[in-house]
Parts: C-alpha cells; structure tokens; sequence
C-alpha cells in the first residue's frame, strides 16, 4: 500500500493498493501536537479461497476542525486482500503541496455527479487529518469476511446485526463476531418529470440523506381582481366579496393551520373583488397581512391583533420584507407566503403536503382534475362555483354565511368587448420572451385582458404582469419589464432608496456581509444603491461602511461621536456598537428677586440638552390688586423699569357721566325731552369730567281744524288733540262740529250733519231729512213758511176742510239703512173728520168726540232695497187703497198741559233727525 499523506485545504487523498500487503502495519496517532506510535500484528483473513470474489479497498478519510467534520469515503475494487492503515498527520500553518488527484465521484443522480469528499465548513483552525484503512473484501452470498482480533479504528463497538453510517452513501452492517458488510449505496439519475403547474420540479433528498428524487411543489398564486393559480396550475377567477380559505390541511397534522383570504368588492359597481387581508394561521399565532389603501402595495402586519416591527420572528414562525414583498416563513413546515397588496403566492414543499390540500388553491397532486373540490369532499366542474363554498365566518361581514350554495355561478367574463390594453401585450412579446419556456404566458394573458377590460380605471392590469415577472423569477429568469410600461405601472421608491427589478432576496447587510449567500433567486422591490448595503435587517438604513446607527437613524463611522437624546455618545466596533453616558451641562448661579420673578428653563440655541435659566415675570404672582374706579374713570397700570408688578391708579376717561352713564364727546346725551343735549370736549376742573351742554326744544303750537293744543305728561310741549269732527260737504267745505252739535248744510237744509264721541273717538254722520207730501192748494194764501228744520213746508189750512180720502206721492223707502232703487208710489190718508169738544154742567168736566182719518182698506207690496254694502233685500211695505173717518179715543188734556202746534212740529222733527243719526252710527 503506497499512500500519499499530503493534503489540500480540503483534504484530497489519492490511495494506490497492491495485491501483497506489508507484514504489518505502523500507526502513528497524533493529537494537538503529541504523537506516537504503535506496532499492530498484521490482520488476518480467514475464509476460503476464493477467486472470483472481489476485494474491495476503503480508504475513510476523516477531517478534524473546529467547528465542524466533515468525512469523506473512497472505495475502489483491490486484489484478494486488503490492509487497514492508520495514519495521523498534523498540518502546518503552510500547507503542503496539493496532490494532482483524481478521486472517484459518486453519482446521485441529477444533472451534476456528487463527488463523496465533502468541503469542510467553520472557521480557520488547526486540523488532525486521520486516514484508515479498512481490509474488506465485498463477499458473494455465500462468503464472508473477518476482521482481524485487533485493529486501531475508533469505531465503537457494536452488536449484530447492528448497521451504521461509514460516511455519505457508505453503509456497514455488523452481521456476527466482527463480521462487517460494507454496502455502497449508488444512486440512479431518475428521470425529470414535468409538472402540472408548468413549473420546473425540485431536487430533495431521500430521508437517507445519500440520493435524492424530483418533486413538484405546491405553488399557488392570486392575483388582480381576483384570479387564481392552484396548487396544479389550473387557472380561474372568482368574484366573492368574503373572507375564504385558500389552503387547509385535509388530514390535520399541524396545529391551526391554515392561509385565509379576506376579499372585498373594489368596484362601485361591485362586479369585481380585490384581496384585501391575507392571514395565516399556524399554532398560537394568526397573521394578518392587510392592505393599507385599496390597490397599492402598501401593506400592514399584525399578529394576534398586535402591529409589529419587521423582521419578526417566534414561536417557529418568521415575517420580513424580500423586495415589494411581506413573507410569511415556517421553517419546520418549509413553506413561505408572500404579500405585496395586489398579489399573493403560497409556496409548500409537496413531501409534507402532498394529496392533503383543500380550499380555493385546489388539492396538491400534480393533477388538475380534483382541484375543484368542495368541503365535502364531491368534486364539481366550475371552480368558480367550488370556491363559494370555501366562506369562513367572518364577524366584521355578517352579510357572509359560511356554507351559502350558490344559485348560478358568477360570470368572469366581460360582458361588452372591449380592445385590451397595450400593457397586456408585453406579457406575448420580446419583454418577457427569455421566461416562456419555463412559464406559459396565456393564463396570465387573460387574466390581464380581463382586468383591463372591467376595471380600466384601477391599472389593475399590471398585477399580472407583476406576478408573472414574480414567478419567472422565482423559476431563474429575472425580468425587468416595468421601464416598458411607460409609466403606468411605475413602482416608486422611498428617499434613499432605488428601483431593482433583479435584486437579492435577502439585501446583504452589515451582519451578513462576512456569510455565504446561497440563495441565487431575485425578486423587484427596493434597494439600498450601488455603493451601499443595509445596516440591518431591522434597521432600514443604507450605509456606505458599517459603524453604527442610533436611534436618530443616522449612520455614523467607528470613532464618532455624537450628542442624541441628551446623551454623549461613541460609535465603536464590537459590542453593543454605540456606548453613551449622560450629557453634562455647565452649572448656573442665576437667583430671581422681586416680587412676581421666577425661574424658567430655555432652550439653549448652542447646546440644546443645556437649557438656560433666566428669569421671567408672572403678574399672575402679585399680590396687589388694581382699584374699582368710580364712573368716568378707568384703571391705568404702569411697570417701572426693572420690576414685575405693575402699580395701578384711576384717571379720566375723557367722557360725560349722566345717570350711571358714559357719553363720549360729541355724542348726544338724553337729559329730558324738553332739551337737546350732547356731550362736550370741556373738562370740569372740579369733576375732572366732561361738562354737558343742553338747549331747549321749541314747541309747534299750530294745530289743524278740529284738533287742540293739550298738554301731554312726561312731553316737554302739548300734543294736538281732536276735540271735534271734521266734516267735509258736497260743495268740499269744511263743517266742524262739537260732540252732540247739528248742522245743516249750508246749500241744503234737508241735510243734516252731527258728530258724536264714542271711547274717545269722533264719529260724523250725515243725514237727509224726508218731509211728508205737501199740497199748497190745501193753504190759505200767504200762511206758507217752513218749519224749523227749515227743509219742509207747512201753512193754515182752508176754512173749509178737505175730507178724508185717498192721497198719492212718490218717495224712497229706506229700511234699517237700505234704500229702494227708484221713488216708490205710496198712499196715504187725509183730511178732516168731526172732532168735538163740549162742556157738560152734570159731568162738570169737558165732552170729546174724536174721529180719525184713516184707512179702510189696505194691502202689502213687495219693493226690492239696495243696502250699502252692495247686497239687496226684499221688503214688504203697506199699500192703502181706501180712507174713512172712524172714532177714537180722545185724552184728557188741561189748557197748562197743551202744546202748541209748532212745538210739536219741533219736536217730530228732532226725533226724526235723531233716528237718522243712530242709523248713521250703527
């Protein structure tokens, strides 16, 4: 056995084995410096010749360091017997020459063959590089191989039928008394799948950590308004306005597990829904990834309905921003969600989760056929249908019952067509060409059509393209296609950061920068610039080196110092990074003194953690009170230099005071009413008040006909007050007249006017005076004059009397104040009957014989009256058609008590007048 002990950093060995094998082995066993040496009998094979068996060398080669071991094993086919060999060497400082090696690989299977040494991972330090070699002989079933009684391996003991890790793909299995197989495990390349989704499968390793096999996980993507991709890629789009579930285990296997969508109708017309909150459930935990304002990428987190910071993590469950997006991540489960407010994606590892998926994003099975299945378990035709069925109850919608079958299912198609937008185009042309082969662009296509075509106002179309971009990217192909939206679908940054369509998806940062990045994948969002890296994953700020940032957010170099919160601080490497202590500030010896100071603290211009004392005044803090003035007077308060409470005294006000009142100069001053006055600019030395001048008012004493100067209390001069009527004539003159005072008119005796004083109001009337029929031939000549009323006739009669009978004339009737239209014929009697007056000696007193002229015959006719308000009335009036002289009763009368005939004219003629006044009042 020739074996070459040179190694490389990574320790390659090259082993050449010959058929005849030294009498025996040394081994040199070194550790940390000491060595030494052992002498080791050669190890003996016992078994039957055999010449068609293979022997087989193993050389393990075991590399030490801190922290880590990594081990690496060669086996190549060796004559009939094999050497162990032992050697332990030290290394150096200085490497050793590297050997030009070729060691034979173990293929796996995959597109790239596994080498079986391994590198080494952990920090610099010395390494004990430990060869063994182990004499095996890889026996047909019906040989075996023995191990010789000693051997300087430290493997541990071990039982039959026990079986162990030798290293990566190399078993052995203790059969009896030191019998070990040693059983290589060679992997077979299996074959590439393709996968329903149209994604590329993924590499994982067997359980056995040695091959590995394809998978094609669970990837689930939602989108605009909103449209779906399941698990197994089939496409759909679904118009609920309620929270559903997206994914749900079939089998509960974790512990309240599950990823929820909560839509809402982002439409007027609620014809389209938006994703508005996207929660996932694992364990104690429930996040809530929440859209802050509709249709922006501006997004919330909560957990447990508590805000939190990014990044977050506990309770085996991580959140942090990568690029535009918010990522929920549970390791144990190697599953992620993602969130930007537009869009979300749900990726799961298909050995975890494989045929135990339910919900919206259909089952995972790399079979689109059952992805439309309902709680239930039936499978329907229509997704759009299933995903209905999939309400969760929501308390914050109440207009959402969990279980609602739905009558008709929902239309996804525009119901006009409409041209798509330009936008839509990119995704079928040379911008996106490089990711066609790896993903189709159709669904995405229509889902953008659609988009543009209902809701053309919202730019949702460009949700399509951003998780078309998101998923070409998440398959390798990087693609910048926002620059070619002209604008439209334009993604702005905050200050201090810019745009990268291809950026990492974990940014490098001050802490990670000394870490290998593994991950090769990108994602769009926005980056510290060219020149600079993020402080910290917590802390959003891009530096240029990396010293420290404080809470003022500002980064600062190691060796700075700086002054915030009011403390002096040093940026300094290592440790916490920033170490501060309390800024001091100088001392002040000020002292306030005199009534109404007191000591206030300003901001110092010049050192604001210092404030200045200096002394204030506060003439809230004086004891002295300012004087009740008396009227005409006001307080005035004066400060004297270098004090604080004011001293107070009264002064004039320049005013007039009257009754408890001020009067300004040259105002008027209302002293009674029989004077003017007003308020004048003389000061009265006396009063120190302004002096009042008055004049008095003269007085109009002219009063109108009718009215008469009285004297008014509390007026200065009298009042003109109507003592009597005021009548005005046909011929318009003027007739005054007293209260109960007759008048006729002077062209016209048979008018009369009056006045009358009803509560103190004067009331005139006018009346006409009728005079009953008169015939002058019936007169003696010369006997004709009037009567006192000086209107109607009267004279002496004939000697011979004219007898009774019949006699017309022509008049108005008038009744209760209504007068007919036209003079009426009526009738009357007259004449002379036989009266006698005789006196009787045996009666001793005077006889009378009266008869009257009167009627004998009489009938009623009706006349029509037209009375003053306009209305007419129907009156019944007495028609006489015969006279006779008929007896009467004759009064007692003495000679004391008799009247003249005049007299009486007089007074019918009074009461007529009378009787024409009380009509005129009422």
């Amino acid at each position: 056995v020739e074996t070459t002990p040179e190694t490389t950093s990574k320790t390659s060995t090259a082993v050449t084995s010959s058929a005849t094998p030294p009498p025996s082995t040394r081994t040199t066993v070194s550790t940390l410096g000491t060595t030494t040496e052992k002498s080791t009998p050669p190890l003996t094979t016992s078994s039957p010749p055999v010449t068609t068996s293979e022997v087989s060398t193993t050389t393990m080669v075991t590399e030490t360091s801190r922290p880590a071991t990594t081990t690496a094993v060669r086996t190549t086919p060796v004559g009939p017997t094999t050497t162990t060999t032992t050697t332990t060497t030290p290394s150096s400082t200085t490497s050793p020459p590297s050997v030009s090696t070729s060691p034979t690989p173990v293929i796996t299977s995959g597109t790239t063959p596994t080498e079986s040494l391994t590198t080494t991972k952990g920090t610099t330090s010395s390494k004990i590089t430990t060869v063994i070699t182990t004499t095996t002989k890889i026996v047909s079933p019906h040989s075996t191989t023995t191990l010789g009684p000693t051997t300087t391996s430290s493997a541990v003991t071990t039982t039959g039928s026990d079986s162990w890790w030798i290293c990566e793909c190399i078993k052995a299995i203790c059969i009896e008394d030191n019998k070990v197989e040693i059983i290589p495990v060679v992997c077979n390349p299996p074959p590439k799948p393709t996968c329903a989704n149209g994604l590329s499968p993924v590499q994982v390793i067997d359980d056995d950590g040695c091959c590995w096999h394809w998978e094609c996980d669970c990837y689930c993507t939602g989108w605009g308004d909103p449209h779906y991709m399941t698990f197994d890629g089939l496409y759909y789009s679904y118009q609920g306005n309620c929270t559903y579930v997206l994914v749900e285990e079939i089998n509960k296997k974790v512990d309240n597990f599950g990823v929820y969508i909560d839509n809402y109708h982002c439409d007027a017309r609620d014809v389209v829904s938006c994703p508005r909150t996207l929660i996932v459930r694992h364990e104690t935990q429930e996040v809530r990834l929440a859209t802050a304002k509709p249709n922006t990428m501006q997004v919330e987190v909560t957990v447990n309905k508590q805000a939190v910071a990014l990044p977050y993590k506990k309770f085996g469950l991580s959140i942090y921003e990568s690029g535009i997006n918010r990522v929920v991540e549970i390791p144990e489960l190697k599953m992620n969600v993602t969130y930007n407010g537009l869009s979300f994606s749900i990726r799961m590892p298909h050995r975890l989760f494989g045929n135990n998926t339910q919900g919206q994003c259909g089952t995972c099975n790399n079979n689109t056929a059952d992805d439309c299945m309902l709680p239930n378990g039936n499978i329907v035709e229509n997704c759009e249908t299933m995903a209905d069925h999939w309400q969760v109850l929501d308390p914050s919608k109440p207009q959402c019952s969990p279980g609602l079958v739905p009558t008709n299912a929902p239309s996804t198609t525009p119901v006009q067509p409409c041209k798509e937008s330009a936008i839509c185009e990119l995704l079928l042309g040379s911008v996106f060409k490089p990711c066609h082969k790896a993903v189709q662009p159709e669904r995405y296509y229509a889902a953008c059509v659609f988009d543009s075509c209902v809701l053309p106002s919202l730019d949702l179309e460009c949700s399509s393209l951003q998780i078309y971009a998101a998923t070409c990217a998440d398959q390798g192909v990087c693609i910048d296609w926002r620059s070619h939206t002209n604008g439209v679908c334009s993604y702005e940054c905050p200050e201090g950061k810019e745009y990268k369509a291809c950026g990492p998806t974990e940014e490098i940062t001050c802490k990670t920068i000394q870490q290998n990045v593994t991950s090769t994948k990108q994602v769009e969002g926005c980056f510290c610039p060219n020149g600079t890296m993020l402080f910290d994953s917590s802390v959003d700020v891009c530096v240029k080196t990396c010293g420290c940032v404080g809470v003022d957010m500002i980064p600062r170099e190691f060796g700075d110092r700086f002054t915030v919160d009011c403390q002096d601080c040093i940026c300094l490497e290592g440790g916490s990074g920033i170490v501060c202590e309390p800024h001091e500030c100088p001392k002040q010896n000020t002292k306030c003194e005199g009534e109404g100071f007191y000591e206030v603290n300003e901001v110092n211009s010049e050192d604001p953690c210092c404030p200045l004392t200096t002394c204030k005044c506060n003439t809230s803090f004086c004891t002295a009170k300012p004087p009740k003035c008396s009227l005409g007077f006001e307080v005035q308060s004066r400060i004297p230099s270098g004090l604080c409470c004011p001293v107070y005294e009264c002064v004039p006000k320049s005013v007039c005071v009257h009754q408890n009142a001020e009067f300004l100069p040259n105002s008027s001053v209302f002293v009674d009413k029989c004077h003017n006055c007003f308020c004048t600019n003389e000061v009265n030395v006396t009063t120190q008040l302004n002096i009042i001048s008055c004049e008095k008012i003269p007085c109009d004493i002219s009063c109108q006909p009718g009215y008469e100067l009285q004297p008014v209390k509390g007026e200065c001069c009298g009042r003109c007050v109507q003592t009597k009527c005021v009548i005005r004539t046909a011929s318009n003159s003027n007739i005054i007249l007293s209260p109960g005072e007759f008048r006729n008119d002077p062209n016209n005796n048979c008018t009369v006017y009056s006045c009358v004083n009803i509560h103190n109001q004067f009331i005139s009337s006018t009346s006409e005076i009728t005079c009953s029929a008169f015939n002058e031939d019936s007169c003696r000549p010369g006997t004709i004059s009037y009567l006192p009323n000086g209107c109607c006739k009267t004279c002496a009669p004939l000697e011979s009397p004219t007898p009774c009978s019949v006699r017309q004339r022509a008049d108005f009737i008038v009744y209760k104040g209504c007068r007919s239209v036209d003079r009426v014929i009526m009738t009357e009697c007259e004449g002379s009957c036989g009266t006698v007056s005789l006196y009787s000696a045996e009666a001793n007193s005077m006889d009378h014989s009266c008869s009257c002229c009167r009627e004998s015959k009489a009938t009623m006719k009706d006349v029509v009256l037209r009375c003053p308000n306009g209305q007419s009335m129907s009156h019944k009036y007495m028609y006489v058609e015969s006279c006779s002289c008929q007896d009467t009763d004759c009064n007692n009368s003495h000679s004391s008590e008799s009247r003249s005939r005049e007299e009486n004219d007089q007074e019918n003629t009074l009461n007529r007048i009378k009787r024409a006044i009380s009509l005129a009042s009422k």
